[in-house]
């Protein structure tokens, strides 16, 4: 009898978790200070255009082939709008000195490398180009 019960514990806490990842995931925050970029994402950084999305990736994330499709198709569709995927498999370093605990994480920068908001894991593409809207008209 006990087992069952151990059984339908563990059920309502896995369940929980998987809810509760899935709301997070997707979701846009505010940007985290940062005193200096990372020397590749402050090379990564269009300077023509008003907002660049730097994608934090690693070799094999399966989100994050996803997110790349997504946010290379924005970028192309969207005045203004730059695309760029680091892949930080090897330079954990970069991850680290940004905050990134996973990947893919989106993080979007003005020209100048201020952080204009951040999405861990796979953004939604309506809540993300609503998001970015007011620095997109304010360049146009």
């Amino acid at each position: 009898m006990a087992g069952i019960w151990v059984l339908l514990g563990t059920l309502v806490v896995a369940t929980a978790a998987g809810l509760l990842l899935r709301r997070r995931d997707g979701r846009i925050k505010q940007p985290k200070p940062v005193t200096a970029l990372p020397a590749p994402v402050a090379g990564a950084l269009d300077p023509g255009a008003p907002v660049t999305l730097v994608q934090l990736s690693t070799t094999f994330c399966a989100p994050c082939r996803q997110t790349r499709a997504l946010l290379t198709h924005l970028a192309g569709k969207t005045d203004g709008l730059a695309h760029v995927d680091l892949d930080v498999t090897n330079q954990p370093e970069v991850a680290q000195h940004l905050g990134v605990l996973r990947t893919p994480t989106t993080v979007a920068y003005a020209p100048d490398g201020r952080e204009l908001l951040r999405v861990g894991g796979v953004p939604k593409a309506a809540d993300l180009l609503e998001a970015l809207e007011p620095y997109l008209k304010t360049s146009a």
